[in-house]
């Protein structure tokens, strides 16, 4: 955690500075619109830019974040919608289902994820922050990872894919649009033979060294 700056009250964790940071966003996004610049930011926090962009890469990143944390509070939705159950694929489908069905259509994210200037690179779900922020979303769920085969290295993996799911389909849901039937499906069928490996592999292995 680094601890610049901060008007003299450091946060205690990468996690608080995060917060810290994204409550600044949405002060300055009050004030002055979507317009905003790390400075501005960082002005409000009382840190350098440079202790902003360790954090965050970019203004849009900054807003990415905000917007993932804001609509409709959907991270602590999810948990709640899926509290109780245990089984990885069940859990991590209808997460992404219901991500993706309460996204869709948010014009600020929309506009960050597809908008393409001066030849830079569409806005991406996945750096740092954003795995950041599912790895946090995923050791919220009752499911039992390590059972299942993750380790730190998979479940960031998982994370990262997670992610890069929810943006494929933010970015094209398809024409037409799915069903939330046929959305669960189609993930389920993609998606949980991905979530199903680890535990496979790891059983696959022990298997192979008790009959050696």
């Amino acid at each position: 955690m680094r601890s610049r700056g901060w008007s003299g009250v450091t946060p205690a964790s990468d996690e608080e500075a995060i917060a810290r940071i994204l409550d600044a966003v949405d002060e300055v996004v009050a004030e002055h619109g979507s317009a905003i610049r790390l400075a501005d930011v960082a002005r409000k926090l009382g840190v350098t830019r440079q202790t902003v962009y360790r954090y965050f890469p970019n203004a849009d990143a900054l807003l990415i974040a905000s917007a993932m944390r804001a609509v409709d509070g959907f991270i602590d939705q999810i948990v709640e919608h899926v509290r109780g159950v245990n089984d990885p694929v069940s859990a991590l489908v209808e997460c992404v289902s219901f991500a993706v069905e309460t996204l869709t259509g948010d014009p600020q994210l929309e506009s960050l994820l597809t908008r393409r200037q001066d030849g830079e690179a569409v806005t991406s779900l996945t750096s740092d922050t954003a795995r950041t922020f599912c790895l946090s979303f995923l050791h919220r769920l009752d499911v039992d990872w390590q059972l299942h085969g993750f380790d730190s290295a998979a479940l960031d993996e998982l994370a990262e894919m997670t992610l890069r799911t929810v943006q494929s389909m933010l970015i094209d849901p398809g024409a037409p649009p799915r069903s939330a039937r046929a959305l669960r499906s189609f993930v389920a069928r993609w998606l949980g033979p991905a979530i199903l490996y680890p535990r496979m592999a790891s059983l696959s292995i022990h298997e192979q060294a008790t009959t050696h």
